[in-house]
């Protein structure tokens, strides 16, 4: 294309699911009627198990008594894929984008999703790749680093993935992660020994995605994200 498509990228900090899955419902028709820019949102949420919509409740391990002792929510999203964890130490992105925009398929987007990911882990020292035929996500030495899940609506994409970093990889003993039992996730810092800090890889990241994508990114403040949503009037989301 011959013009970089701008994208408003904001760090949100540490957000629970529903509100984040309420802002994303927002920026969604903001996007499509052409109210707010093209927007990735990168944060990290508490603990939580979400429930795809390839997702059963034998996919749950733990019962309601041992998911209370640990402190971690269950959420049946509108995504694909069936279930997976997010929690502290994992980086979250969920862009927001109108595909058109990009010119770009379903496939497509999902191919470039996937190796802004596996380019900001080559950063880090950690050789990676997409799964193979049936397995989203992205891999290294045959565990998972990342998840990956998207919806489509129209033309705008929302979800996205979720990188572990420092991510306490206990948690997945709680469900069958994204279907497969005999898969197991692993972390940047369980490969490397790193301990990276969320914002950190988050602003890190933004940069593969700005070139992997061919966009031109301008980074906004959540309240400035907020207030935009209200001056096009409809539900605010609480962050």
């Amino acid at each position: 294309m011959s013009k970089s498509p701008p994208v408003r990228a904001c760090w949100l900090g540490s957000a629970g699911y529903r509100s984040g899955w309420d802002l994303q419902a927002e920026l969604v028709d903001a996007v499509r009627d052409g109210r707010a820019p093209d927007t990735l949102l990168l944060l990290e949420h508490p603990h939580v198990f979400t429930m795809g919509k390839a997702a059963s409740a034998d996919h749950l391990l733990w019962d309601e008594a041992e998911r209370g002792r640990r402190g971690v929510d269950v959420i049946w999203s509108d995504r694909g894929g069936e279930a997976t964890y997010h929690g502290p130490g994992q980086l979250v992105g969920y862009p927001i984008l109108d595909l058109t925009h990009f010119g770009m398929t379903i496939p497509q987007y999902l191919e470039k999703l996937e190796q802004s990911v596996i380019d900001y882990i080559a950063e880090l020292g950690i050789a990676s790749e997409p799964g193979g035929p049936g397995l989203t996500g992205v891999w290294s030495n045959g565990e998972k680093l990342a998840a990956i899940g998207i919806k489509l609506n129209r033309s705008v994409v929302s979800h996205g993935f979720a990188l572990n970093l420092t991510t306490d990889l206990d948690y997945f003993e709680g469900i069958v992660p994204c279907g497969h039992a005999e898969k197991r996730p692993t972390s940047v810092a369980a490969v490397t020994g790193y301990r990276i800090d969320t914002e950190l890889a988050a602003h890190a990241y933004a940069r593969h995605f700005e070139g992997v994508f061919g966009a031109e990114l301008a980074w906004a403040t959540p309240d400035a994200l907020i207030s935009s949503l209200a001056a096009g009037a409809g539900r605010v989301p609480h962050i």
